[in-house]
């Protein structure tokens, strides 16, 4: 069955590093943005600033942590622009440390933002666009979640969730012309992680150039290089990837 394409793209997490530059890369393909985020101030300032820039957005704001939100975003979003054609599961949590460092709180409140929040969005999602016939989810997994690194525990494990979930779903509905990846990034240059080093005490410049010494292409990935990838992933030059884990890299391994 051939879609008839209403070009509306959810993305969750939107008004971050790597959401704001998913957001802005499809605005600029000319699709419709559904904006997704729990910062309903950024949210309205992102859509303003797209629809003041010939683009169209509209903003769902809403908490992750709240399974009737991401129960029913899908059929709002439909409601109100569209069948959707992209569903982008941008939003995520880290939070470092071993086993011994992670506290409750840390184990639920990852496994509910980076693993239980896309499992609901995508069920939802899912006969929205069967019926529709067909169409595209991008995942944010990690490069971390296919090879665990140090001292990050419940990020990894939860990130390795996601891109087991990606995997299994990608098999279960092709055969719909639903098309499911994820990109798995390394390091990027996000206020996500400036914070990070801050949190540490690390001065954020000083420590991303130090990344950078340790990337074999030179530098961590902008969130434009990782909004590039998946914005392939989720068009129809990418009609044959499906189930599949992109890396993102730049040729560094997770050892």
């Amino acid at each position: 069955m051939v879609k008839d394409k209403s070009n509306v793209v959810l993305v969750t997490g939107a008004t971050g590093g790597i959401g704001k530059s998913i957001v802005n890369k499809y605005s600029r393909q000319g699709l419709t943005l559904a904006i997704a985020d729990k910062d309903e101030e950024q949210a309205n300032k992102l859509v303003h600033e797209i629809n003041h820039g010939n683009g169209k957005a509209m903003a769902f704001p809403g908490d992750l942590l709240d399974q009737n939100y991401c129960d029913r975003l899908a059929n709002e979003v439909q409601k109100k622009l569209g069948s959707i054609d992209i569903l982008i599961n941008n939003a995520g949590l880290m939070r470092r440390g071993d086993i011994t460092q992670t506290s409750d709180e840390d184990y639920d409140l990852s496994m509910k933002i980076n693993v239980e929040a896309p499992f609901r969005l995508i069920r939802a999602a899912i006969p929205l666009m069967a019926e529709a016939g067909g169409g595209s989810i991008v995942n944010v997994s990690s490069c971390w979640g296919i090879n665990p690194g140090p001292n990050h525990l419940i990020y990894c494990t939860t990130k390795a969730a996601l891109a087991a979930m990606t995997k299994c779903l990608g098999r279960d509905h092709a055969h719909q012309n639903i098309r499911i990846n994820a990109v798995c990034p390394n390091e990027v240059n996000t206020p996500m992680l400036r914070t990070g080093f801050e949190i540490r005490g690390l001065n954020p410049d000083d420590a991303i150039e130090e990344l950078n010494q340790s990337v074999p292409i030179g530098h961590i990935a902008e969130p434009e290089e990782i909004a590039n990838v998946v914005s392939f992933l989720s068009s129809d030059e990418a009609r044959y990837i499906c189930g599949s884990l992109v890396e993102i890299n730049g040729g560094k391994a997770v050892y």
